[in-house]
């Protein structure tokens, strides 16, 4: 006896070599040996045999016209015996019941399954529906294939084009356009970017890193709806004539200076920062747009700023007239400079003079700062603040002693990006040059300072602190946390985020509870927008620390890539390099660090490297070692930080920061300098010019 049976979903037939109960021991025309429940089995037959049996049966299935069976079938729930009799005219035979239910079974859409060997035919409207989108995927194969097609010719299909900017972030995986792309990149050894780049899709590789970015945080475009620009409130104009200090390419200017001689020796210093805070209040409309960026996104030639342009412009401390902003004077002996009070006040500045790095860096230095030579302009206001920044920096650095850290390191040389045309020029700047620490101290002096008068009245603020931790890491990390705590690697007892509202959310925050402090005194808690524990304000300090490092890694990929274009530009094929640690390498003339496998010398050996080929589109570079030189003390000083000197040199350099270049990058610069046990650097080191 013979049996046609289902195992696994899959119909089979075999010989009955035993029987037990409801279970038979079967043997296949393969030779296999199975057991089978009653239960499974189909049909039973003695003729013809098993194989002969299942051969006919595929025939006759093959034969079948579905869609005639299915009008056969009618709508009553039936038996493969009652349809065989139907369809064949007679008793159907093993071959051609097992046939029929082989060809019912693999059709689905035609029939579903009701219980073993019964069935029923698919509604006529849920019929046309699969059928349709069977059709549907037959098509979209066929496009797809098209689009695979054309890729790999070089074309663009118009479909692709279409989704790019999704390709290219956040796929759908699902999609013919990404699917057609996959397969075609896989035909081409090739990646996506690189295709899509090849066949015009992305104009350049700019673009793509680019697009990438405003795809992941600007889906809507980088442009601003109309705005009312605010009322600023009447203000007392301030009897002082500021400067600003800033690069060259700054337009959001946060902060200047003013200096008034009083008497006995005494003079009174004016840090003056842009007050958006007197127009913006907290949940109107401008204040929503400044939240949702959360901070002006910097790259090299260009930015995307945290407020609309018209507003900036309202609020800049530009030359020429009296601008609003919040003041902090301390007044100083200059017989040893020490403070001996301060005031701070909303009010208007006159602003004199928009000074720039860029014509003063040349005259304003340490040597002419000594002997008084050079003719610029606010020279002896400048002379006097070199004076007062030098006895901050000592300050701190006694209490930075205290803390157990060691004293700075302002030796390194930063990088300066300008880009026009596509053009790129990269420039050496050395840190802590005049103009750089006195915007630095003075920035570190306000920020603390009014740290200290928003927790001294009992307002909460977004203030940064480092060190208090168990163990190095702990001790090194920088946080952000809505009170006072010491900043350790900077040498202050708190510090606060206060000087750019401009182009900072957190120094919005924070100015709009250092105001609540100047007009409410003792009620400022109560007047302040955030009150203590205020879950909005924890709320603003995690989405800006997500934002923040976010801008500062597209910033990082953007400095990289205009780093290869300027190897292109130049035609640059020998580089000289130094050794940051082992396998890490960067460029003695631009901020490019290289990984090399097997690169081992003493930290700061200088090596000439040939560069093989680099790639601006995974902004990889291949290079090999031509020759190794002795460390250079010089070099070696220039990239090596102690341990003590993490985080706090980047808070330092971050009161030096031009528009093309981020504090939260210069914090992540300066970490990983500290020892081997450190993860990579970052590609580009810490910036340091002024704000």
């Amino acid at each position: 006896m013979n049996l046609f049976f289902e195992e696994s979903g899959d119909f089979k037939v075999g010989t009955v070599l035993s029987q037990q109960g409801e279970a038979f021991q079967v043997e296949t025309p393969t030779g296999k040996r199975t057991k089978v429940r009653s239960r499974d089995v189909l049909l039973q037959f003695d003729t013809p045999t098993a194989a002969e049996m299942i051969a006919s049966a595929n025939r006759l299935a093959g034969d079948i016209d579905i869609a005639f069976l299915w009008e056969v079938a009618g709508e009553e729930e039936f038996g493969v015996a009652e349809l065989g009799h139907e369809y064949f005219g007679h008793a159907p035979r093993p071959d051609e019941a097992a046939g029929l239910l082989l060809k019912i079974a693999s059709s689905p859409i035609y029939f579903h399954k009701k219980g073993k060997g019964r069935y029923k035919a698919a509604p006529a409207a849920t019929l046309q529906a699969a059928l349709a989108g069977i059709e549907k995927k037959k098509q979209q194969a066929l496009l797809q294939q098209s689009m695979t097609d054309e890729l790999k010719a070089g074309r663009l299909p118009a479909q692709v084009k279409a989704a790019v900017r999704h390709l290219l972030t956040r796929p759908d995986k699902n999609s013919i356009e990404y699917k057609a792309l996959e397969a075609a990149c896989a035909d081409l050894h090739t990646s996506a970017p690189k295709l899509l780049l090849s066949v015009g899709a992305i104009a350049s590789a700019k673009d793509l890193h680019l697009s990438r970015f405003l795809t992941e945080h600007f889906p809507r475009g980088v442009g601003f709806p109309g705005i009312t620009l605010p009322a600023v409130p009447d203000l007392p104009v301030a009897d002082v004539q500021a400067f600003s200090i800033d690069d060259v390419t700054t337009t959001e200017i946060d902060d200047a200076f003013s200096l008034q001689r009083l008497a006995d020796g005494r003079v009174r210093v004016g840090i003056h920062i842009a007050a958006p805070g007197l127009g913006i209040a907290r949940d109107d409309a401008i204040d929503m747009l400044a939240r949702e960026r959360m901070s002006t996104v910097y790259m090299p030639g260009d930015k995307i700023t945290m407020l609309p342009d018209e507003l900036v412009d309202h609020f800049t401390l530009a030359e020429g007239g009296a601008r609003p902003a919040l003041s902090l004077y301390a007044t100083l002996d200059t017989s040893d400079w020490s403070v001996l009070a301060t005031e701070t006040r909303a009010e208007r500045v006159p602003i004199a003079a928009n000074l720039r790095h860029n014509d003063l860096d040349e005259q304003v230095t340490e040597q002419a700062l000594a002997d008084g030579s050079g003719d610029y302009p606010h020279k002896d206001e400048i002379g006097l603040l070199w004076q007062w920044a030098q006895q901050l920096e000592r300050g701190r650095m006694v209490r930075r002693e205290s803390f157990g850290l060691r004293p700075e390191q302002n030796n390194r040389v930063d990088f300066n990006f300008y880009v026009e045309d596509d053009v790129v020029t990269i420039t050496r700047r050395k840190r802590g040059a005049p103009l750089d620490k006195i915007v630095a101290e003075l920035m570190i002096f306000a920020n603390s300072s009014w740290g200290k008068l928003m927790h001294d009245h009992g307002v909460p603020g977004i203030y940064r602190a480092q060190g208090g931790g168990q163990g190095w890491a702990a001790r090194m990390q920088v946080r952000m946390l809505t009170h006072a705590a010491p900043h350790q690697g900077l040498g202050v007892d708190q510090y606060a985020w206060s000087t750019s509202p401009l182009r900072r959310y957190t120094d919005l925050v924070n100015q709009w509870q250092i105001l609540a402090c100047v007009r409410g005194g003792v009620t400022a808690p109560l007047v302040a927008p955030f009150k203590p524990k205020d879950a909005d304000l924890f709320a603003i300090v995690s989405a800006f620390d997500s934002a923040y490092a976010a801008y500062a890694d597209f910033q990082s990929t953007m400095e990289r890539f205009w780093c290869l274009r300027w190897l292109a530009q130049n035609q640059v094929r020998q580089v000289e390099a130094v050794l940051l640690k082992d396998e890490l390498l960067r460029l003695v003339d631009i901020p490019l660090v290289i990984p090399m496998t097997g690169v081992r010398h003493a930290r700061g050996t200088q090596l000439k490297l040939e560069l093989i080929d680099w790639d601006e589109v995974d902004l990889g570079v291949q290079a090999r070692v031509l020759e190794v030189a002795a460390a250079s003390a010089a070099l070696a000083d220039e990239i090596e930080l102690e341990d003590s000197d993490v985080a706090d040199e980047a808070e330092q350099a971050a009161e030096q920061i031009s528009e093309q270049q981020t504090e939260q990058q210069a914090e992540q610069q300066a970490e990983p300098l500290a020892d081997s046990r450190d993860p990579p650097l970052p590609d580009v080191p810490a910036p340091g010019t002024p704000e």
